[in-house]
């Protein structure tokens, strides 16, 4: 890890570290992940012993029994949608993510370095190894099992996690690796993918670019976060996240205004919560994290709820729900936050039918009537007239019931001087 991301990471918070990981450099250029957290007394390590009790902000401003009034991640016939997670392996022995991991569906990427045997072997081979921890907060996020103790639970906490490791702490993926993952997302049968990643360099690589392409043409809901290097507030785009038909996915923080680390550009979809969230971890327990790692996977949950509630509903369909329904900070598209915070409950709620893509709002400027010249009224009008002696009327009351009290506290007066 170089000392440019380990400056990155200390930028980000000083309670919570998220820094980028690189790997060999080589004909390919590798993936940017992230790593382990920082909560407030120090180091996340693993397993963590004690549980998160409350509830984390980012679930305090749900309305739960809304948000899962039709389902928690089950289609009416009982199936769970299928969210693939790509990125550094899904830990599965957390105990609110045992049920919630497939890893018979799921694949890793990585080879095993050759001084790793036996067990460890087997272990280190398997989709649900992950020794940093990003693929574990990850999922979480998306489909936690909730747990007596803990307020935290996953948005979609009957969905079903695909396990596709092709990362690791040393920043091993590539955008081949990664092509190959969703290729295999949907193969299993994935109706999400999630990617909490970007190619180093903010390069577009052809085989990612196909692969991106094959998810959304058979009807793959992709989601992927925008980025952290937003800081400088310059605007770049960044890989997976440009692709077209992707949701790119920034941070907001509490207020519901962009996470200053958040990148920004044209490409962003929405924002979604970033800051000092709140997930699993492998091993057991939960951490505190940053980034738009976390937001990519909160809008993923959303996503899969709707395609549970809208099976018939088309990936492109279901990225406009999300969009339309979000909370804008302005009437329109913005660079930072996209078409706005999303707003789970609303976009499980106000979904009579599919759109096709997000509009401004009818109250906007450029919806409004031009006015009609031959209407057009020169002086007073009737109402601003009513008003006038309306507001005449009431001058007059005020000054009689005045005139009214002082007299009587003037005879008040007069009479008690007289009986002295």
């Amino acid at each position: 890890m170089g000392n440019r991301h380990m400056r990155r990471a200390a930028a980000l918070s000083s309670a919570t570290a998220l820094a980028c990981l690189t790997g060999a450099t080589g004909a390919t250029e590798p993936v940017a992940a992230a790593a382990t957290s920082v909560d407030g007394n120090g180091q996340c390590t693993f397993p963590m012993k004690k549980q998160i009790k409350g509830t984390p902000w980012s679930l305090q401003r749900l309305v739960m029994d809304r948000l899962w009034e039709d389902t928690k991640g089950k289609e009416k016939d009982g199936d769970p949608v299928k969210v693939a997670v790509i990125d550094t392996g899904v830990d599965n022995t957390n105990v609110q993510l045992k049920t919630a991991v497939d890893a018979s569906s799921g694949a890793n990427y990585l080879s095993v370095p050759k001084d790793v045997s036996g067990a460890d072997r087997k272990r280190a081979q398997s989709p649900t190894y992950d020794e940093v921890g990003h693929g574990t907060k990850v999922a979480g996020i998306i489909a936690a099992r909730p747990r007596p103790g803990t307020g935290f639970v996953g948005l979609a906490p009957d969905a079903k996690i695909i396990p596709l490791k092709q990362n690791n702490a040393e920043g091993k993926g590539t955008p081949e690796m990664m092509a190959r993952a969703i290729r295999k997302a949907v193969d299993e049968g994935a109706r999400v993918i999630n990617i909490s990643q970007d190619t180093k360099g903010a390069r577009s690589q052809q085989d990612l670019e196909l692969a991106i392409a094959h998810a959304i043409d058979n009807n793959v809901v992709v989601v992927a976060s925008a980025g952290n290097d937003g800081a400088d507030g310059k605007s770049k785009r960044t890989y997976p996240a440009s692709y077209p038909g992707v949701l790119a996915v920034a941070a907001s923080d509490r207020n519901n205004e962009r996470a200053y680390f958040s990148q920004s550009g044209d490409f962003v979809g929405v924002a979604a919560p970033g800051v000092e969230m709140v997930s699993t971890v492998p091993k057991g327990g939960q951490c505190v994290d940053n980034g738009t790692s976390f937001a990519a996977p909160y809008v993923a949950g959303v996503a899969a709820l709707i395609r549970a509630k809208h099976p018939d509903w088309k990936q492109n369909e279901v990225v406009a729900q999300i969009e339309q329904t979000a909370e804008r900070g302005v009437n329109g598209r913005d660079r930072y936050i996209g078409w706005g915070v999303i707003d789970p409950v609303k976009a499980l709620t106000d979904d009579e039918q599919a759109i096709q893509r997000p509009t401004v709002d009818n109250g906007s400027a450029q919806n409004i009537p031009k006015p009609d010249p031959g209407k057009l009224i020169l002086g007073e009008t009737p109402h601003e007239r009513s008003v006038r002696l309306a507001t005449y009327a009431l001058g007059a009351g005020v000054v009689v019931v005045a005139i009214t009290a002082g007299g009587a506290i003037v005879l008040r007066d007069w009479r008690r001087r007289r009986d002295a």
